[in-house]
């Protein structure tokens, strides 16, 4: 027999995966990454050691739109200084503006929509060869499927909808190590991080009609998960690290509408409870319209439940949130932030507001201030109002001066900045319950850095303490709190 021939692995094809914007689109990178190291991509942390540069735009707000074309120019700048082949634009802006913002950006040399997920590493292939891709011509991905929402469980089964499975994994062959394992209709899932939380998407989509949002037209109608689908990913989770999961989607508390049960995600945090290991289940994304009592109780009675309410108020105006195509006023808001505090007083409750919408007057604006400084928040996003192709909005009369809406947005974050700090301070000698999630060792134990139950991940502020001995990221680690700056606590660890 004649020897063996020594042959050397033909290294595979590098991508480097950048992404912007929401915890959703961070759910969506972790199948982009799945489907492209199982279709034979090798992901990569630095850009300059990539064939590809694939990056997963944010396409909600103007200031996102231009950090996503700003990223795409910078990774284009790496074609013919290093080994980048190619840049492809993915994620909401491309499926928003598809064929053009290709046209517009010659510089990426392919822009993806949601429909080129399934096949991503084929469509990438194919670009790194040479190849051309068509870009689609966007649409109204709501008219993809039916109306009634107790109808689009079959029709969702032929629609691409980004971490939403449409049909079964394969069982074989079996996908890489790491990869959301093969069983049942799961999504491909590979963590990009070794984080001890991650996002959960548990449903895709918006029925609302907000009138300033464009994001039902690109993302489609409401779809949700399967509550033993999302348990099964929990689990999975949980087996790649994970101790915290945040439920995302464009409206949670909808979930469960298309499946015949408007209080479907009740039953499903109790479902949550089971998964041994997972320490902490956060809900994000709620619509004060849809709360309900039923839903506060869970969340603020379930030991493994966050009680932390992510409320999209977004003004208090009743005359303002008309025009926004939404419901409520100061007092109904008041009653909803008493109704919880009431349940569990050390709740976090977060939320956002736009300043400056069509037809926004100065009493409005104190409308909101006065709501502000009584609902005392533990954290708020202020946003200036501008306006959204495609949205109602856009053609409203009554349009604020852009000098106006930035004075209103600047004197509402102030005011913002100093009722978050008083509430902070108001947590000093409270008990929290800390995940650790960054750990700087030091002579005689460690700094931590961490999240308490009332926050949530990247906006919410942080809890600092220090540990006497060496710190495990993913530990829970019990504290007092004694001091705060900002939204930020400092902690003092107790046996």
């Amino acid at each position: 027999m004649p020897p063996a021939v020594a042959t050397s692995p033909t290294p595979l094809t590098a991508v480097h995966l950048v992404t912007l914007g929401c915890a959703r689109n961070e759910v969506d990178s972790e199948e982009l990454a799945a489907r492209l190291e199982d279709g034979g991509f090798r992901l990569v942390d630095d850009p300059s050691d990539a064939d590809a540069v694939m990056v997963n735009t944010c396409g909600f707000v103007e200031a996102a739109k231009k950090d996503s074309v700003d990223t795409l120019l910078q990774a284009a700048d790496l074609k013919g200084a290093g080994k980048t082949q190619a840049v492809v634009a993915v994620g909401c802006l491309a499926e928003r503006y598809g064929s053009e913002l290709a046209e517009s950006l010659p510089e990426a040399d392919a822009v993806l929509g949601f429909d080129d997920y399934a096949d991503v590493a084929g469509r990438l292939q194919h670009i790194l060869a040479g190849g051309k891709h068509e870009t689609h011509v966007p649409r109204d991905r709501r008219t993809l499927l039916p109306l009634a929402p107790a109808a689009r469980r079959a029709a969702a089964r032929t629609t691409a909808i980004p971490g939403v499975p449409s049909n079964p994994v394969p069982a074989s062959p079996p996908l890489p190590e790491g990869v959301a394992p093969a069983s049942g209709p799961r999504a491909f899932r590979r963590r990009l991080n070794g984080s001890p939380y991650a996002p959960l998407k548990i449903a895709s989509g918006c029925d609302r009609r907000c009138a300033f949002c464009a994001i039902p037209a690109f993302r489609g109608a409401y779809v949700s998960r399967p509550p033993a689908e999302v348990v099964s990913e929990a689990r999975w989770l949980v087996e790649q690290g994970v101790r915290e999961v945040m439920l995302v989607s464009e409206n949670t508390s909808s979930y469960g509408k298309d499946l015949g049960d408007i209080r479907l995600l009740e039953s499903l945090l109790a479902d949550l409870g089971a998964v041994d290991g997972l320490e902490r289940v956060r809900v994000s994304y709620l619509q004060p319209a849809e709360m309900r009592p039923g839903l506060v109780e869970v969340m603020t009675s379930l030991p493994h439940v966050a009680p932390y309410f992510d409320l999209s108020f977004q003004h208090a105006a009743p005359g303002v949130l008309r025009r926004m195509r939404r419901f409520g006023d100061p007092d109904s808001f008041l009653g909803l932030v008493e109704s919880i505090r009431a349940k569990e007083p050390t709740a976090g409750i977060r939320s956002n507001v736009i300043c400056g919408f069509p037809g926004e007057t100065d009493a409005d604006v104190q409308v909101l201030q006065d709501f502000l400084v009584a609902a005392q928040l533990d954290v708020v996003g202020v946003f200036g109002y501008s306006d959204e192709d495609g949205t109602e909005a856009a053609r409203l009369d009554g349009q604020v001066d852009e000098d106006e809406v930035e004075a209103r947005r600047a004197a509402t974050a102030d005011l913002v900045d100093e009722l978050i700090s008083q509430r902070a301070e108001e947590r000093v000698g409270e008990a929290v319950r800390v995940l650790v999630e960054e750990v700087t060792p030091r002579a005689g134990g460690a700094d931590v850095v961490g999240r308490a139950a009332h926050q949530g991940p990247e906006v919410d502020g942080s809890v600092s303490l220090a540990l006497g001995h060496a710190g495990t990221v993913g530990e829970f680690v019990d504290a007092v709190v004694t001091g705060s700056d900002g939204a930020d606590l400092v902690a003092r660890p107790v046996a």
